[in-house]
């Protein structure tokens, strides 16, 4: 009988010492869990990720071609130093163009 009392009064303490041991156990899974959600990319992470590098491409690309197109109207008023700049934003354009995206 009193071993039934000791049991049912002991039972209350267990409940920590249950909890801490299902803390322990499911911690490794839950890091492991974690260290696989940080080293892998979700699909709509990656989508982000293109959709934000063709974007810098194409601004990189708007700037080159505004920077070649007034290059080229100071070529066309007669400088030679902007021909030549105008002809070295056309090749920097076809070279980001020929970066596969």
């Amino acid at each position: 009988m009193r071993a039934i009392l000791l049991v049912l009064l002991a039972v209350p303490l267990l409940g920590g010492c249950v909890s801490a041991v299902k803390t322990v156990v499911t911690a490794p899974v839950k890091a492991v869990g974690k260290v696989a959600d940080w080293s892998t990319t979700s699909q709509d992470e990656a989508d982000r990720n293109r959709g934000r590098q063709l974007r810098e491409r194409e601004e990189k690309l708007g700037k080159l071609s505004r920077q070649r197109d007034k290059a080229a109207e100071k070529c066309q008023g007669g400088n030679e130093e902007q021909c030549q700049r105008a002809e070295v934003l056309e090749h920097e354009i076809e070279a980001e163009m020929a970066v596969p995206y």
